[in-house]
């Protein structure tokens, strides 16, 4: 239970506090009803500008077949960041998947990286 009585519920991964701020975001996978299923990722928070709306970006390894040698990609996610989470711009963040919460968002900042 968190503060004034407020159902605070674990996601399920490990490696993810829960925070102890507590809000009233519907899309908050710990105080609302928005499930993380699917993917689980981890990348850089670069942009914080729009209201509980941000972007992660990720980098990978990608095997090039005709040259037979990796190469280093980047990829851009659309993020929802609800407000308990105590995150800005440069964090490395834990990403998991959600239902679409926005046209390109379909993903939810479940907390910081270590």
């Amino acid at each position: 239970m968190g503060k004034k009585g407020q159902l605070v519920k674990s996601v399920g991964i490990e490696g993810v506090e829960v925070p102890s701020k507590v809000c009233d975001d519907q899309n908050c996978p710990y105080h609302g009803s928005l499930r993380v299923r699917g993917l689980i990722l981890d990348g850089i928070l670069i942009k914080f500008r729009a209201m509980r709306a941000g972007v992660v970006e990720r980098e990978y390894l990608y095997y090039n077949t005709k040259y037979k040698r990796y190469e280093r990609r980047r990829s851009r996610i659309h993020v929802h960041i609800p407000p308990c989470l105590d995150v800005k711009e440069g964090d490395k963040v834990i990403i998991g998947e959600s239902r679409p919460i926005a046209k390109s968002v379909s993903f939810v900042v479940l907390g910081k990286s270590r």
